[in-house]
């Protein structure tokens, strides 16, 4: 192992540091501070292990959690963008581009291109690992908002069609079971 590598693993990773100082929208499930970036990817990469079950049969959980550990590395330099929340898609997608090219580029070629293959794997949503982290990472918040009286989709004036096209067909795409769970709760807390 050269020093150079090293230097690069380790600049890495100090910049990823900047990702707690990222705040979602999102609030933390007793409702006393905004969640920010690093912990809702430590949180999904949980919901993703105990809820492995919940997956499909070709999908493999360990590349899940590597994808859910980097799927929001970006907003180190893009920001957070509420899914619920008014932004240009065109305009999110180059600026989240530009910081995985930074962000990656930070690190020895060989684990810069696995990284980066990673998170545009999910990116794409498309391979069975991919469309359950997807799912995993979006019945994530819904879950604090039932936990914490609403949060965020009190914020942002949310509908249960808005909840339904946004939430609701990711989850149901790599967790239908989870979908089915949680889904009464979401007509409890909306009405009918």
């Amino acid at each position: 192992m050269t020093t150079d590598r090293l230097d690069a693993q380790i600049a890495f990773l100090s910049e990823a540091d900047r990702l707690k100082s990222v705040l979602r929208a999102s609030r933390l499930h007793d409702n006393s501070r905004f969640e920010n970036s690093a912990e809702h990817s430590w949180h999904v990469m949980l919901y993703a292990l105990v809820l492995a079950d919940q997956a499909g049969p070709d999908v493999r959980t360990d590349r899940v959690l590597r994808m859910l550990l980097l799927h929001d590395i970006v907003e180190i330099d893009a920001g957070d963008n509420p899914i619920h929340g008014t932004f240009d898609p065109a305009e999110m997608e180059a600026r989240e581009q530009a910081a995985a090219d930074r962000l990656f580029g930070l690190l020895p070629a060989d684990q810069a291109a696995e990284f980066r293959a990673l998170w545009d794997e999910f990116e794409a949503a498309e391979t069975p690992d991919a469309v359950f982290a997807k799912s995993v990472d979006r019945v994530q918040t819904p879950i604090g908002n039932l936990a914490n009286g609403g949060g965020s989709w009190k914020d942002y004036g949310v509908t249960f069609e808005q909840l339904d096209k946004r939430v609701g067909v990711p989850v149901r795409r790599g967790a239908p079971g989870l979908w089915a769970w949680l889904l009464p709760k979401l007509r409890g807390f909306f009405g009918p």
